[in-house]
């Protein structure tokens, strides 16, 4: 495996130049995602659990309500949170030709 100098990139990984504008539009693509998944997770993670002693007086397959979203909800929602962010991102990439190869 070849060195590489401090500051320079492998020739055959180069990134693809973006101009500014369109640089801009990917961040804040980008950004808006991170802040959607930021907000989902913040509402799963505080909020649902905030208001678990109110919801317990339901039962769902014997567990209260507020127990089963604190304990395996919240778990659920941020497993698919991550596949579905991933992908997103990944259409992103794509739409500005920035993809990983």
């Amino acid at each position: 495996m070849p060195l590489v100098e401090s500051g320079s990139a492998p020739s055959n990984s180069e990134a693809p130049a973006v101009d500014p504008a369109t640089a801009k539009a990917y961040w804040a693509k980008t950004s808006n995602l991170m802040w959607l998944v930021f907000g989902i997770w913040f509402f799963f993670s505080f909020v649902v659990h905030f208001f678990a002693p109110s919801l317990n007086s339901i039962k769902i397959l014997g567990f209260p309500l507020g127990f089963y979203m604190a304990a395996q909800g919240s778990l659920i929602v941020f497993v698919v949170a991550l596949f579905w962010f991933g992908k997103r991102q990944n259409e992103i990439d794509e739409e500005f030709g920035v993809q990983e190869d």
